[in-house]
């Protein structure tokens, strides 16, 4: 099946599908027990908690155990802001050859394809994230994204409820789902 197939196959429905090829294709890694404890931890935060709590998921993220790693995805993240998207994808492709396992590279990298337009390619590397850590919130917000580009909004809409149980605290995606709630019930905001 090529990638985009996976993600709209409607024999298995979109989130069906999804759930299929990561567990098919991979064998299914879990987060830190300190991860899951983060996520335990946001999912049913106070509002005023859930920045600091976020915040301390990505901190857990973005540490591979290996200092030139974590270089690695520092510069490509340097690069991505900078709008030198071919110079970030080589820091976050060398970053995943080194260090297949650290899931961030991933999710550089399909940021990354995401801004430069590469929907298929976005959607791969957020599979490979998805797979390890179904709950990493930011993948799933930008598979939403990618969704609702492709004007799948009940899908779209799907994924940005699984992205807030993940993270409730999330204000853009938590607009996101009342906009396509009531472009769906044939309301405009």
């Amino acid at each position: 099946m090529k990638p985009l197939e996976i993600f709209f196959n409607p024999t298995f429905g979109l989130i069906l599908g999804l759930l299929v090829a990561l567990t098919s294709d991979l064998a299914c890694a879990q987060p830190s027990e300190r991860l899951q404890g983060l996520y335990d931890q946001l999912a049913t935060s106070l509002p005023q908690d859930g920045p600091l709590i976020a915040h301390e998921i990505e901190l857990e993220r973005a540490h591979s155990g290996s200092a030139e790693m974590d270089l690695l995805l520092q510069k490509g993240q340097a690069a991505m802001s900078n709008g030198a998207f071919d110079a970030a994808l080589a820091h976050f492709s060398a970053l995943i050859d080194n260090a297949p396992a650290f899931i961030e590279g991933y999710n550089a990298r399909a940021t990354t394809y995401f801004l430069m337009g590469a929907f298929g390619q976005s959607m791969a590397d957020i599979q490979q994230v998805l797979a390890q850590d179904p709950r990493h919130y930011g993948a799933l917000a930008g598979f939403g994204m990618i969704l609702e580009a492709l004007n799948r909004p009940q899908a779209a809409l799907e994924v940005y409820r699984a992205a807030l149980a993940a993270n409730p605290h999330m204000t853009q995606i938590q607009s996101a789902v009342i906009r396509l709630d009531l472009s769906l019930a044939g309301q405009e905001l």
